[in-house]
């Protein structure tokens, strides 16, 4: 089991988040047209983005293991032993994402605070 650098992680990101920039700039812009045509209540861009990441992470991490990025590097999700990941750990992993610090704990715990706190590694397939 062979966990993947920076580089491959960094990878990911932009893929994932190219792909979720576009769902939610659809969805946004759709969800604008119904808020302004029924007269419902209408949720701002940051919202609809953070909501998409949540569901989009979650979704393809607990039925594939992987993302769309993830795909593109032949990368995948496993838990401490190397197994599929359980619903709650990917569901762990999926909020913390959502958090600005994500990231910044890669210097003090070698890996991402979404690693960490759900107990996955990305590693090569």
């Amino acid at each position: 089991m062979n966990t993947v650098g920076i580089g491959t992680r960094v990878l990911n990101f932009l893929t994932d988040t190219a792909i979720i920039f576009l769902v939610t700039y659809i969805a946004n812009h759709a969800w604008a047209f119904y808020a302004t045509w029924y007269h419902i209540f209408y949720l701002g861009f940051p919202y609809t983005f953070g909501m998409v990441i949540f569901v989009y992470y979650l979704f393809f991490e607990s039925i594939f293991a992987r993302t769309p990025g993830k795909w593109f590097t032949i990368t995948k999700v496993v838990n401490k032993k190397g197994g599929k990941p359980s619903f709650l750990q990917v569901f762990i992993r999926s909020l913390t994402r959502l958090t600005v610090i994500d990231c910044f704990f890669i210097p003090f715990l070698d890996k991402t605070l979404h690693d960490y706190l759900s107990s996955t590694e990305v590693v090569e397939v």
